[in-house]
């Protein structure tokens, strides 16, 4: 049996850059791409990105990049 490689959802992780030590961020997988996209600036908490990715602002940012990702492959 084949199984379905979807990509996973959307996602809040740790900022990376040592300049916004602390802060964390919204990130969007994206077919055909290795690093995933940045939906969102910086937060100042897991809760606050979290409230931000499940609001309607946040689905309508996360669907427009997997939106613009399908027009534009590569």
């Amino acid at each position: 049996m084949k199984k379905n490689k979807k990509l996973p959802p959307a996602y809040v992780a740790e900022t990376k850059d040592t300049r916004f030590a602390g802060t964390f961020e919204v990130l969007v997988p994206v077919p055909n791409r290795n690093k995933p996209h940045r939906a969102a600036g910086n937060f100042a908490s897991q809760h606050a990105a979290e409230g931000w990715l499940h609001s309607e602002e946040g689905k309508e940012m996360v669907a427009d990049i997997l939106r613009d990702a399908e027009k534009n492959p590569g």
